[in-house]
């Protein structure tokens, strides 16, 4: 069976350090099974990604949202793209209507045909599949806004399953460990 991994990541606003801590922890993952094939970002702080990837090596195939406080990109606020049998759309949020529930963000799901929406924004961590459509913010790698703390996701994509989500906290001192939601 084919698995393939994306990292999803959010909300960094201008924390480099956070991403290289999670760009070097991506990048020593092992065996090759278990390594990451893409990443996705999701806004508000997209000028550190270069920085932070540069500095640890890691590269792959980036998809990039800009968030609210990004300023003077020409990347836009949302977007889609196919992985592993599997249609995500990703946004930010802001444009989204988060905070009086999902059915915009779900109805832009929808539109283009996906079966996973990525979004960021709130700053907390969250999985919950409505209408047929996985919702999943990975938190902020850098200001969190939930008792976990810092968070990023990564979620596995296996031939002819859903999708799964796995959330991982950036701990005190650097280290990476897996959380539930």
């Amino acid at each position: 069976m084919d698995t393939k991994k994306i990292l999803v990541f959010s909300d960094s606003h201008g924390c480099i350090s956070a991403l290289k801590t999670v760009f070097e922890w991506a990048k020593k993952r092992t065996p090759p099974a278990d390594s990451i094939c893409a990443a996705a970002f999701l806004g508000d702080g997209i000028s550190d990604i270069q920085p932070a990837a540069n500095a640890t090596g890691f590269f792959c195939d980036w998809k990039l949202v800009s968030g609210n406080n990004d300023y003077e990109v020409s990347i836009p606020s949302a977007s889609y793209f196919d992985f592993a049998e599997n249609r995500f759309f990703m946004c930010h949020g802001h444009r989204h209507s988060l905070y009086g529930g999902y059915h915009t963000l779900v109805a832009a799901a929808h539109n283009v045909g996906a079966n996973v929406a990525l979004f960021g924004h709130s700053h907390i961590p969250y999985h919950k599949t409505v209408n047929g459509i996985h919702l999943i913010n990975p938190g902020s790698v850098a200001r969190p806004r939930s008792r976990i703390g810092a968070t990023f996701a990564i979620i596995e994509c296996i031939e002819g399953e859903q999708p799964n989500p796995e959330f991982w906290e950036i701990a005190e001192r650097g280290s990476i460990r897996k959380v539930k939601i």
